[in-house]
């Protein structure tokens, strides 16, 4: 779908990615509407780039209907928005995992469909959703954000089948680790030697990429981070069980107890 001209909702706009994926989105022409829960990051951005600012907290339902009621014309969709989920399944409270289920996975589940009529009848859209490498090699301490992004995945592929012929594209982004902004630059946690990271211009690009060009799936990790995904596919767990061998499961751990301090 070409972009100049297109009208594109983004969903956590005010999250580490946010700002690097509206800019790119507005370089390429495209009008936005931009959600978040933090107003104080979302009209500055929005003023920045002409855009229309909507606060928003997608874990409750009233507010993901309420996005499709006010902007149900838009011309496409980037399913950005997500919480942590790393940590132990023991550590998250009910209410901790509703959440995580419920901005990962419920809300962009529910969203597009609130706003597909609308793009049926025109024959014309596309959604992107901002998956994780962890979907393709999830790990321990991270079971539950894996779950939700996984999801992400699968929803992706059999929705990605069921309306190409109705002329709507369907794409998942799968970043792996990001520098300088989002989830794993926010721990601070170091990385193993020779385990590279993206930037996330790098991943607002992928997102451009797949909604142009129409990619079902793109990849925004070095090639050794891609391989393990590759390599998981055909040989389920074996890559978990290296990294454990390589750090004893320190990232997880450290990642896990990073965010938990922030819940």
């Amino acid at each position: 779908m070409e972009l100049r001209g297109a009208t594109i909702l983004l969903t956590g706009a005010t999250g580490g990615l946010g700002d690097a994926i509206a800019r790119a989105l507005a370089a390429q022409g495209a009008s936005l509407v931009l959600t978040g829960r933090r107003t104080e990051v979302l009209e500055p951005l929005a003023a920045d780039l002409g855009a229309v600012a909507v606060p928003a907290d997608l874990s409750r339902a009233e507010d993901v209907r309420r996005l499709a009621d006010d902007h149900g014309d838009v011309d496409g969709v980037v399913h950005n928005a997500a919480v942590p989920g790393s940590g132990p399944l023991h550590d998250f409270s009910p209410e901790e995992l509703d959440r995580v289920l419920d901005v990962n996975l419920r809300a962009p589940v529910m969203l597009t469909r609130l706003l597909l009529p609308a793009m049926q009848q025109r024959g014309r859209g596309h959604h992107v959703y901002v998956s994780s490498m962890s979907a393709k090699v999830p790990t321990a301490d991270a079971s539950l954000y894996a779950a939700s992004k996984l999801g992400l995945r699968g929803f992706a592929q059999g929705l990605r089948s069921e309306l190409a012929p109705q002329g709507i594209g369907i794409s998942a982004v799968f970043p792996g680790f990001v520098r300088d902004a989002g989830m794993y630059a926010d721990t601070g946690v170091q990385l193993p030697k020779g385990v590279g990271t993206s930037s996330p211009h790098q991943v607002a690009d992928g997102v451009v990429r797949a909604i142009e060009r129409d990619r079902g799936e793109v990849d925004v990790a070095p090639v050794g981070v891609r391989a393990t995904g590759v390599l998981n596919g055909l040989f389920p767990g074996l890559p978990q069980r290296v990294a454990v061998k390589v750090d004893g499961g320190r990232v997880g751990r450290e990642m896990s107890e990073a965010q938990r301090s922030k819940r």
